[in-house]
């Protein structure tokens, strides 16, 4: 059983929720944050597949797969309906930490091919520049396969 202040500070929060909305839509979008997604199934017909649709108030993000002979041979990720910016320099510290505490890999050179049996969309918001990343799940290990600026 819970003790009275907890239920009574619970019941504050809600009240607070549904009195005032605003209040809830003045969040900021986390700082770090990681989606996963499953590959496209075999069979499908060539040309480009969606692998996942992830929407919220702060955007929509698509993980598509390039098919060709019915199998996957590349993945990519948008961002609102468009590839992520290219990123001119280097990407900062915040990135390699937010990979790090999400369980995936670091940034390297990426693969011609972005292939596996898992996806991942890693999200870094540093400041006003929003960093996406994507990685791709094989033999064990999440590698890591493009980066960009949303």
């Amino acid at each position: 059983m819970r003790s009275a202040p907890v239920v009574t500070a619970m019941a504050t929060l809600l009240l607070v929720a549904a009195v005032d909305p605003a209040r809830a839509a003045d969040k900021e979008p986390p700082a770090c944050a990681a989606l996963t997604f499953r590959p496209v199934p075999s069979g499908l017909s060539d040309g480009e597949q969606n692998a996942g649709l992830y929407k919220s108030r702060f955007g929509r993000i698509e993980v598509m797969a390039t098919v060709k002979n019915g199998e996957a041979v590349d993945y990519v990720v948008n961002v609102n309906g468009k590839p992520p910016s290219a990123i001119a320099g280097t990407l900062p510290a915040s990135v390699a930490a937010c990979a790090k505490a999400k369980r995936l890999g670091g940034v390297g050179s990426p693969p011609e091919h972005c292939i596996g049996d898992r996806l991942a969309v890693l999200i870094d918001h540093t400041g006003a520049q929003r960093y996406v990343l994507l990685y791709a799940h094989r033999g064990n290990e999440w590698h890591f396969c493009s980066a960009g600026g949303a």
